[in-house]
């Protein structure tokens, strides 16, 4: 198979690896976040490290994987990871996940997997997001593969077309995991949904009918619930000024701080849990409909397997019960955590700084984001 048409996406292949470690260490804006990343660590080891690193999985347990869990560490109160729902460890799946944090979803994932005895997983990300020539060359080091955004609409089919190819080739042929968002960017009000473009995408590639090109995938949805996101008020943020402000657009200089705040602020607990792969439910499905009903069929499928399996926390409970007035799910949090949780509300909201601060608007938005989950569990269960 000639794979030379995903050079232009993929992750580095192991022997172009010494070259692109020899360009990194050599950019001093890549020196200069690895001193924020890892202050306690003399770049000159870093360096050493890399050099020695001879695949992309060794590079990841020698550097990513002890920073990920010293990350942990500091702004988590637990790291954890259910995969019973997948015995077969050798297997390669699609992991298809509600989308939180721009990094910490497929890392935390990918040292959750090590952890247990099995490999890390390829990471689809948006070249949005590859704001430096470096960034672009650590994420190809760290197993990312690139979906291209600023497309027109011609180039953007083939795009997608060569994106599904590589991905049925990785899952078949390199039998290597990969962790893809339900859908493009955030879900800012955590009111998580399948797009069923992420699902044609992925039907593009493979043999057969939809259906068949899709069991190929071995789709496993994955629920990621955080206790706390640590962006939550710039997302609440971001509602105001998109309400208030007409053709509203974040700036890159927005990205980096989101992707900074989601790294390093505080999260609470953090869980992950795998569902069954959705292979035998597909197998199941009426042939006979049209593309569209089948495509928002299967969406509608992860959705009830990402929302019923989400892990929920008293804040979940203490924000719906705000938002409807009502004391509806007082059994499952105490008044210290009721408390606790509208301190850190408010907490949140004294960082929003913007003219014409609308606080009851941006207090329901950051209320919304922790009930939604719970909105959706008890509609999934």
């Amino acid at each position: 198979m000639d794979t030379t048409e995903f050079d232009e996406i993929r992750p580095y292949n192991d022997e172009e690896l010494p070259q692109v470690y020899e360009e990194l260490i050599a950019d001093p804006a890549f020196q200069e976040a690895a001193h924020i990343a890892m202050p306690d660590v003399p770049f000159e080891l870093l360096a050493q490290t890399m050099r020695a690193s001879k695949t992309k999985l060794e590079f990841q347990k020698a550097l990513c994987y002890g920073a990920l869990w010293k990350l942990a560490g500091k702004c988590t109160d637990g790291l954890t990871l259910d995969h019973t729902a997948l015995p077969d460890k050798e297997k390669a799946y699609t992991y298809i996940s509600n989308h939180r944090d721009i990094i910490l979803d497929s890392g935390f994932l990918s040292i959750l997997l090590v952890d247990q005895g099995m490999d890390t997983v390829e990471i689809a990300i948006g070249d949005n997001l590859l704001i430096y020539p470096w960034i672009k060359k650590f994420v190809r080091v760290n197993k990312s593969f690139i979906v291209q955004r600023a497309l027109s609409m011609r180039q953007k089919l083939e795009s997608s077309a060569r994106m599904s190819r590589y991905m049925h080739y990785t899952i078949k042929d390199k039998n290597q995991s990969i962790w893809i968002a339900q859908r493009e960017g955030r879900a800012k009000d955590s009111n998580d949904r399948t797009q069923d473009s992420v699902l044609k995408m992925l039907a593009m590639g493979g043999e057969g009918t939809p259906l068949d090109s899709l069991t190929e995938m071995n789709i496993a949805p994955l629920a990621i619930s955080y206790e706390y996101d640590p962006c939550d008020y710039l997302k609440a943020q971001e509602f105001q000024l998109k309400r208030d402000i007409e053709d509203y657009k974040k700036t890159t200089a927005d990205d980096l701080k989101n992707m900074q705040i989601g790294l390093f602020g505080y999260k609470g607990r953090v869980h992950f849990q795998v569902a069954p792969c959705i292979n035998e439910a597909l197998g199941t499905m009426d042939r006979s409909v049209s593309r569209q009903e089948l495509f928002a069929s299967i969406s509608t499928l992860i959705d009830k397997s990402i929302h019923s399996n989400y892990r929920m926390y008293p804040g979940n409970y203490v924000a719906h019960d705000l938002l409807t007035c009502t004391r509806e799910f007082g059994s499952h949090y105490t008044m210290e955590e009721k408390e606790h949780f509208e301190a850190y509300i408010d907490r949140q909201l004294s960082k929003i700084d913007i003219p014409n601060k609308d606080v009851p608007f941006l207090r329901e938005k950051m209320l919304l984001m922790y009930a939604n989950p719970l909105t959706n569990y008890l509609a999934a269960r």
